[in-house]
């Protein structure tokens, strides 16, 4: 949402709804052609000169369809599964940021701002190479999942259109005396702990704490079935962070409520805790990451690994499984080094396979904790089941980081800069809100 747009961060560009619009009919793509069943069947009676919106923005338009294309998208994308509970919360919460969207093309227009289709073209292109597809093939997909070109265009011009809006009319200026005071605090602080967290907050007055506990574990059970917390964080939390899904940035404990930070204090990357009571309401925290203020973090080295697999036949009994995986430990635990994993795994019929740029923060938490004290040859102890195999991953190096460098003034300077810009965006938003005219149907 500010000057550096979705668009640079790639397939980040439509993961998830961070934005939404509505192109008008005239700017539309042209229609390659018509994907049409060969039996189709009609539902119903409808007359073909009255177009039911689901919403009308200043006199613009917001169809069902709108909306239908932009959840299937954003299913299709994150591969979840819902039930038609949860569909009818995505669509109203699209519908929200279609109505945002919307309002942001309109402000672009009115400062006469537009984005060409070649602008379009080139970044649905960069989209679909994103996804390792052709255009063609990324359209054919999208028309699969019921979504569509034109759903993704919108969402691109709409961030284009926005980002132009905010370098026109948002001026920051940060002086070198407040640059050099946050270098100062960062000196102060190198060495201290801090969290990246997210959390999804729900209020809760005293007759309803029971239901929205509730609430809250089955939000926790659905995490467990594969839910992204982000996606869940946006529908279900009521804090101001759901925008971010419920990203509350790298913070210390002592900036968080007494009652997240008696749990978080126990937590380990990668671990969920809820729900917690806190005034107002109940919290379910998740942390992503954890880190050293200005110190270099051992879990972005970058490693180097071979991992043996074995697989097991379908009908294959849990004795028999117990029994190859006790050999493939065996095999494994006498292996002499990256050079001989080759050979242990015709021995022992595993499949090899070889990753140069693997971080240790992108592992598991588990094996995080496991590959950092490993040397060069060593190799973990067989993980995994009988429904996904068992593995062995061997370090073949290690390329630990660099000592932490402390940013330049100009460094520093663009990350304030884009930080009061996200604030100046989320008060315009607030005031084209304020002023518009929306009509529900």
């Amino acid at each position: 949402m500010a000057r550096k747009t979705v668009l640079a961060m790639g397939l980040a560009a439509v993961a998830l709804p961070a934005a939404a619009q509505v192109v008008p009919d005239d700017q539309a793509p042209p229609i390659a052609g018509l994907d049409l069943p060969a039996n189709l069947q009609i539902f119903g009676k409808a007359d073909p000169n009255v177009r039911k919106p689901t919403a009308i923005v200043n006199d613009f338009v917001i169809t069902g369809t709108d909306v239908d294309q932009r959840a299937a998208l954003i299913i299709g994308l994150n591969n979840l599964r819902l039930s038609p509970e949860e569909h009818n919360q995505l669509r109203l919460q699209i519908l929200r940021q279609l109505i945002d969207e919307t309002l942001q093309i309109q402000a672009a227009a009115a400062d006469k701002i537009a984005v060409d289709r070649a602008e379009l073209d080139q970044s649905f292109n960069r989209v679909a190479r994103n996804f390792e597809r052709t255009p063609d093939q990324m359209r054919a997909w999208l028309r699969q999942i019921g979504s569509s070109e034109r759903s993704i265009r919108r969402q691109i011009e709409g961030e284009i259109a926005w980002s132009r809006v905010l370098r026109r009319r948002v001026d920051i200026s940060v002086s070198d005396a407040e640059i050099e005071a946050m270098l100062k605090r960062m000196r102060d602080d190198r060495g201290k702990d801090e969290y990246h967290f997210f959390e999804i907050y729900m209020n809760a007055t005293p007759d309803r704490a029971n239901e929205v506990f509730a609430a809250q574990q089955r939000i926790i059970e659905q995490m467990k079935q594969g839910q992204p917390f982000a996606y869940l964080a946006r529908v279900n939390s009521e804090a101001s962070t759901k925008i971010k899904g419920g990203d509350l940035g790298w913070v210390r404990l002592t900036m968080l409520p007494a009652q997240l930070a008696e749990h978080a204090a126990q937590m380990a990357p990668g671990q969920v805790a809820g729900p917690i009571e806190v005034p107002g309401g109940f919290s379910i925290l998740y942390l992503a990451e954890k880190r050293q203020v200005a110190v270099a973090d051992p879990r972005d080295a970058k490693l180097s690994l071979k991992q043996l697999t074995i697989t097991f036949a379908p009908g294959t009994t849990e004795a028999q499984a117990t029994s190859r995986a006790a050999q493939f430990a065996e095999a494994t635990q006498s292996m002499q080094g990256c050079g001989d994993a080759e050979r242990v795994a015709r021995l022992v019929g595993a499949e090899v396979v070889s990753n140069d740029t693997m971080q240790i923060k992108q592992l598991p938490p588990a094996l995080q904790d496991i590959m950092l004290p490993l040397q060069i040859g060593q190799s973990t102890q067989p993980f995994g089941s009988i429904e996904q195999g068992v593995r062995v991953l061997v370090l073949c190096g290690r390329d630990d980081p660099r000592e932490f460098a402390e940013p330049s003034v100009d460094e520093m300077r663009n990350q304030i800069e884009e930080e009061r810009t996200n604030l100046r965006a989320a008060r315009m938003l607030r005031d084209l809100r304020r002023d518009a005219i929306i009509e529900y149907r």
